[in-house]
């Protein structure tokens, strides 16, 4: 039996892996904001599922989660990192980070490193970054990680894949037990979660109405939970592995990326330490 923790496992991608490894009698740990939600996975799930309402967004919140599952779960098999949401509109968090920064990047950093002890106790770890690498040019705008200025929400969105590209490798890089895979699933007919304007929205409608299903969409996802790549870095455009020397897996950035990030976390008034 596994113990698999999936964010965003309420809706979409997330809800249906969750599903899935309940149904095979695994032990499912969800993490995501809608508590009514959280309540229906439960419902489903019974014994088999744990659900932790957070909104990871925010940072004290990831830190938040990670303590919990510290203290609560001796070994995580499976780290499946979905939640994500498109804004049309630049939105800034409580905390002072700009929402898809914070939500799409900054919590999949904090839970990689942070739940890295945990994972390595496992037998055959492995997370699993529902992301888009390798996706288009590798353009970081490293002087307005958070997009003040002459923010979009695609640009935001396209940035993020790139900053997880970077995430990897530095991650794999420190020699972990626990591989790290990227997985571009494609366009999914329950995917997107967002804001948008109404131009956006109708885009969106239009890229649903031609996506695949997603009991489709998963099912490399599932390969790669149960059977982790030997190496300890892989990236996945659905089936195709990607290669690795491709500029957006640079690990002169990468590193650079990660020394920023462990930085920002560092003096970052929520709370001293990043944990990784």
């Amino acid at each position: 039996m596994k113990t698999v923790v999936i964010t965003g496992g309420t809706s979409g991608i997330g809800a249906a892996l969750a599903r899935t490894y309940v149904a095979r009698g695994n032990q499912v740990i969800v993490i995501a904001p809608d508590p009514v939600k959280g309540q229906r996975f439960l419902d489903l799930a019974g014994e088999r599922g744990r659900f932790i309402q957070a909104d990871l967004s925010l940072v004290s919140e990831n830190r938040r989660v990670i303590n919990v599952l510290e203290e609560t779960t001796p070994a995580i098999d499976a780290l499946i990192l979905c939640a994500r949401f498109f804004r049309s509109h630049r939105l800034v968090t409580t905390e002072g980070f700009e929402h898809n920064f914070a939500l799409f990047y900054l919590s999949r950093y904090l839970l990689s490193h942070g739940l890295a002890d945990r994972m390595d106790q496992a037998a055959d770890p492995v997370i699993v970054n529902v992301a888009g690498p390798g996706v288009g040019p590798p353009t970081v705008n490293w002087q307005d990680l958070g997009l003040e200025h002459n923010y979009d929400g695609w640009t935001a969105m396209a940035q993020g894949g790139r900053l997880n590209d970077l995430l990897a490798v530095s991650f794999a890089a420190e020699q972990h037990r626990t591989r790290y895979v990227l997985h571009f699933p494609g366009g999914t007919q329950t995917g997107f979660a967002g804001e948008f304007d109404p131009a956006t929205a109708t885009q969106i409608a239009e890229m649903k109405r031609t996506a695949q299903p997603v009991d489709q969409a998963i099912v490399p996802i599932i390969k790669l939970i149960d059977k982790p790549p030997h190496d300890p870095l892989s990236a996945f455009l659905l089936d195709t592995q990607l290669n690795l020397h491709h500029p957006t897996f640079n690990p002169t950035t990468a590193a650079h990326l990660n020394q920023l990030t462990h930085h920002l976390l560092q003096t970052h008034p929520t709370a001293p330490g990043d944990n990784s």
